[in-house]
């Protein structure tokens, strides 16, 4: 029963990161990047002020970590994911999906940086093959390009570098905190914050907001923002580190696959044939964190303290 709970737990999540790149690409079609990401989480707060009631977890971060809390609001969430969708008025959802996936990479990097942490041989190999592979996907992607794809590269490892060190620094400042506790009142805030920018700024025009972009803010807010949060927090739970982790070599071809098949383009073949690279580096570092981990697991408690 626990497998059959695990497997599915990993397809929710897989079919829910992999679907939000199509979403956020659709979205960005008739709702300008701003207003739509503030939509998007204004569509997400309800759904998790209801769970953050029913089990009974705090609104606020405890004394001490509140300003840090406005901080997850603006850098965790209203910066990156306004990049993000920016990113894909220029990307395919594909790419966009391949630059996510090495958020593991970007985490570790940030880790070295920010908690001096030690890596291992297959941390160090899984980290170079993966970003060699990736350059060269993003500049075989980019070559020639006149569509501003360079624009849209940039804005995505933006967002990426923002994510892992915030991330990042979650695991050191707030690593109690409930994942409801860390999501609710920050998206509320980046909602109600990006709505009004987006109104202001960027002057959307109602009239012209297709039925299909409207019902893809509703998904990455009420689905991707709430049930994919949930899902990957319990996945992570139920599952071994190395089996969670796998999620992020899965999803992008997820992404790939529904790309090709509404939109009829994808990637190049020769960025498909890097992605057996990007995959093994990737496999080869997230199998580095788990034994990492488990190295961690084995030193006594006083010794990670004094190290923190």
């Amino acid at each position: 029963m626990q497998r059959i709970i695990v497997i599915l737990l990993f397809a929710v999540v897989t079919f829910t990161w992999g679907t939000t790149w199509l979403a956020m690409k659709i979205a960005g079609e008739s709702i300008p990047p701003l207003f739509a990401t503030g939509l998007r989480f204004l569509s997400a707060s309800p759904f998790l002020f209801i769970l953050l009631i029913s089990f009974k977890k705090p609104i606020l971060f405890p004394q001490g970590q509140r300003i840090f809390q406005l901080i997850i609001c603006l850098f965790y969430f209203a910066i990156p994911f306004s990049l993000m969708i920016y990113g894909e008025l220029y990307v395919s959802a594909s790419l966009a999906a391949i630059i996510f996936s090495i958020m593991p990479v970007a985490v570790l990097v940030a880790s070295i940086i920010l908690l001096k942490e030690s890596v291992n041989l297959y941390q160090v190999t899984g980290l170079i093959v993966t970003l060699l592979a990736l350059t060269l996907i993003l500049i075989n992607e980019s070559i020639d390009s006149l569509n501003g794809e360079s624009i849209g590269i940039i804005a995505l490892l933006s967002a990426v570098i923002l994510h892992a060190f915030l991330y990042t620094k979650t695991k050191k400042i707030c690593s109690s905190i409930s994942v409801l506790t860390f999501n609710a009142l920050p998206c509320l805030g980046a909602g109600l914050l990006l709505t009004a920018a987006g109104w202001w700024l960027e002057h959307p025009n109602i009239t012209l907001v297709s039925v299909n972009s409207l019902y893809a803010v509703i998904y990455l807010g009420a689905f991707a923002g709430v049930f994919g949060i949930m899902s990957y927090f319990l996945l992570q739970k139920k599952a071994t580190p190395f089996q969670a982790s796998m999620v992020f070599l899965i999803f992008p071809l997820v992404a790939i696959s529904l790309d090709t098949l509404i939109y009829e383009k994808s990637i190049a073949d020769e960025s498909m044939l890097l992605l057996l690279p990007l995959g093994v580096g990737m496999f080869l570092l997230l199998r580095g964190n788990t034994l990492s981990s488990k190295e961690n697991e084995s030193i006594p408690s006083k010794t990670i303290e004094s190290e923190a």
